[in-house]
């Protein structure tokens, strides 16, 4: 018995219609692919795009989850592209813009089909659909993450979309012999998907109420059961790749799933991290990230769904106002596509009651349902009046992307209905639907005015930041840092472009868990440790010989066990050549200890600094051992007041009374750094990053009273003033917005 709601007749019989227009599909793609890759990203980008360019191309594992499917699938398509020639970066970036373009292509096939049930003439469904799959492919968040790849999510909304057009398959072909396999492989991919992200999932409920409202009898059999069973097992053991890559030790192995068992991996992987083995477990449930069940809100709903609408309010017209609130400028166009994606519901009700049901429950998962489960802090920017609030790190729009892309999927198919609406009012002469025509220019928008915040074109931001942090350490030199963004580029640049791999990156953070500092132990044998390569850093540095010990030599066990202290009383910790004295009742962190520990048994072998970004220093109490070299602050064995080295200059109380090797900084500063999008760039999308151009504008500040200070030429002085204002103006969000910033 069949539960589906019989189709009214506007566009003929749509449960028997042509074959679809798959290659205007395939040109929706290509369209999309084409726009994306014009403004793709030449290099790597800040936040999460380095660490998954770097683990795609080392077969590396990233942070819990672990994104096996992604990892594997971005090798095999970086090393499909090696003939091209284009970089790692860019061949990786093309991966996000080919995975994105191709939800496009999918996404146009389900529009087009809809629309086959308004339109009499399908030539008309081909060309309204079109405008559905533009405004979806060009929508801020969709376009300004599928010209590279930030993150995974962009194969996330492919397999939505592909699932999407599988479900429409077989709502239409469901009583013909063999149309189970439409639903075998919308459950693979669902459950395959999930070993990238869980946004991969997110068509199941609007699938379970398609298929139970399409001949549920057609899958109610042993036969389909043992079958769908399989391939979701299947599917999920794609996880396997985790523990079978942490055996091999690469260099990136965040969380170090490695099981000690095949028995033990399968029973994590199949209960989702519930039993099993306790480090896979603890990546496939995400265990470090602590989320509480969704009933405990970590902010009230309603400001949870107004930042929500705040990112909705990016989506149509970005470029109209530089503002992160909700701006009036943008107001019309946000309601607009608002009720066009809803129109784009009422249109598909017209053309398959069934079909609609699909596509409503799919919406209500992608907004409200998706809203519930992300449970997000309060906005990054939004409600910034509110005190003591906890907020999000950044703005966190990526996590709607497939959000936007269905709903400008809806947008299209709500005006395609309208301009079909319109056309019927037209009488006489040239053809209606020619006439009316224009109402299609709205899907334009969305393209002509995100261009400017969504390109990435020209953007070396990340890969120049962290090119000039790794240049400012002297070799075999160890750098603590303290985020994602002087980390993960750093990564980039050593595991990818070979740039300066014998320094060792700390990750502040990571010195919590259990397995970082015995990496870091083993990474810095003296088999392993990497070598000097004198040849990156001419004339700036000289070779030097290479550590003859670990970065630490404590026992494993005993680093093992080393977890937080309150002092009892006041302790001493000696490092060669000086002493810092920590109160009692001061508490040290498992971190802090094992940095304490690293930078006694290092000293001497190899030079310590610390990222201008990270906190790490002053936790220690280590900054009146601090000597700026460029961006970052090296930590010096000797009293600064009574014997600093040639060169040193200590600034002005003004400019924070910092000590700097002036010679040193002013050759990385116009001899090896690049800047590439760091002093001068028109707009500033993500201002949760302008700490780093921020940076480089307290560097040119302290580096012109350094220079002034030291009697250099007033030309200089004023040169490094002229810098330090250029970069301030891109800390503010760039030409186009720094003038309504305050970054004081």
């Amino acid at each position: 018995m069949s539960l589906s709601f019989p189709a009214p007749e506007v566009g003929g019989d749509v449960q028997k219609m042509e074959r679809p227009p798959y290659l205007w599909g395939v040109a929706a793609a290509l369209s999309a692919f084409l726009l994306y890759a014009l403004t793709l990203a030449p290099t790597t980008a800040f936040w999460d795009a380095s660490e998954y360019i770097a683990t795609a191309h080392t077969l590396g594992i990233p942070h819990p989850p672990g994104n096996p499917f992604f990892i594997v699938l971005a090798k095999v398509w970086s090393l499909l592209l090696a003939p091209t020639g284009f970089s790692v970066a860019v061949r990786i970036n093309l991966f996000a813009a080919a995975t994105s373009a191709a939800a496009t292509g999918f996404f146009y096939l389900v529009a087009h089909r809809v629309l086959c049930g308004i339109f009499l003439d399908r030539r008309l469904a081909r060309v309204a659909a079109l405008a559905s799959s533009l405004i979806g492919a060009t929508s801020f968040t969709v376009w300004n993450q599928s010209n590279v790849n930030e993150k995974v999510y962009t194969l996330s909304v492919m397999i939505i979309a592909i699932v999407s057009w599988l479900g429409v398959r077989w709502h239409d072909r469901g009583e013909e012999p063999g149309t189970e396999r439409y639903i075998l492989w919308a459950l693979f991919l669902l459950a395959i998907g999930s070993t990238s992200h869980m946004m991969s999932v997110l068509p199941a409920p609007a699938l379970g109420v398609l298929l139970l409202l399409s001949r549920p009898s057609r899958l109610l059999t042993a036969g389909f059961i043992s079958r769908a069973t399989l391939v979701i097992a299947l599917g999920i053991s794609f996880n396997f790749v985790l523990p079978i890559r942490a055996e091999l030790d690469p260099v990136i192995n965040e969380g170090d799933p490695a099981c000690v068992s095949v028995v033990q991996a399968a029973a994590s992987i199949f209960s989702q991290g519930r039993v099993g083995c306790p480090a896979l477990s603890s990546a496939l449930s995400r265990e470090q990230y602590q989320t509480p069940p969704v009933w405990q809100r970590k902010a009230p709903f309603t400001a949870q769904m107004a930042t929500f609408m705040q990112y909705f309010d990016w989506q149509w017209a970005r470029g109209l106002d530089a503002s992160e609130l909700p701006a009036p400028r943008r107001f019309l166009p946000t309601v607009l596509f608002l009720a066009l994606g809803f129109v784009g519901l009422y249109a598909a009700w017209v053309s398959d009651r069934t079909l609609f049901a699909y596509l409503a429950v799919l919406a209500g998962t992608l907004t409200v349902g998706l809203v519930v489960y992300l449970n997000f802090r309060h906005g990054y920017s939004l409600h910034a009046d509110l005190d003591q609030v906890q907020r999000e790190v950044r703005e966190r729009d990526y996590f709607y992307i497939a959000t936007f892309s269905y709903w400008g999927c809806l947008a299209g198919i709500g005006l395609a209905w309208l301009w079909n609406a319109a056309s019927r009012r037209v009488r006489g002469g040239l053809a209606p639907h020619l006439k009316t025509a224009p109402i299609l220019l709205i899907a334009l928008l969305p393209l002509m005015l995100n261009w400017p915040w969504a390109t990435r074109s020209g953007d070396y931001a990340a890969r120049d930041w962290a090119y000039d942090l790794l240049m400012s350490v002297e070799p075999y030199g160890v750098l603590f840092t303290n985020g994602d963004n002087d980390t993960f580029p750093l990564w980039y640049l050593q595991e990818v472009e070979g740039v300066r791999q014998d320094v060792t990156v700390i990750v502040g953070q990571y010195l919590f868990t259990s397995w970082y500092p015995r990496q870091l132990q083993e990474l810095t044998l003296p088999g392993r440790q990497r070598p000097f390569d004198a040849a990156l850093a001419p004339n700036l540095y000289e070779d030097r010989a290479a550590p003859t010990t670990s970065l630490t030599t404590i026992d494993p066990d005993v680093l093992e066990e080393v977890s937080s202290i309150r002092l009892p009383e006041d302790v001493t910790v000696a490092f060669p050549k000086l002493a810092v004295t920590y109160p009692s009742g001061m508490v040290l962190d498992r971190s802090e200890q094992i940095a304490l520990r690293i930078i006694n048994d290092s000293a001497l072998e190899r030079p310590i600094y610390f990222s201008s970004a990270g906190g790490m220093m002053s936790r220690l109490g280590l900054e009146r051992w601090g000597v700026r070299h460029g961006l970052t602050t090296k930590l010096e064995l000797r009293n600064l007041e009574t014997d600093p080295h040639e060169g040193m200059i200590r600034g002005s109380p003004e400019y924070g009374s910092a000590w700097l090797d002036l010679e040193k900084s002013l050759k990385l500063y116009d001899e090896i750094y690049e800047y590439r999008g760091l002093r001068d760039r028109a707009i500033w999308a993500d201002r949760s990053t302008t700490m780093m151009p921020y940076q480089y504008y307290v560097m040119a500040l302290q580096l012109s009273d350094a220079a002034q200070l030291d009697g250099r030429s007033p030309e200089l002085v004023q040169r490094l003033r002229d810098d330090a204002l250029a970069f301030q103006e891109v800390a503010g969000g760039g030409q186009r917005v720094a003038s309504k910033v305050d970054i004081s």
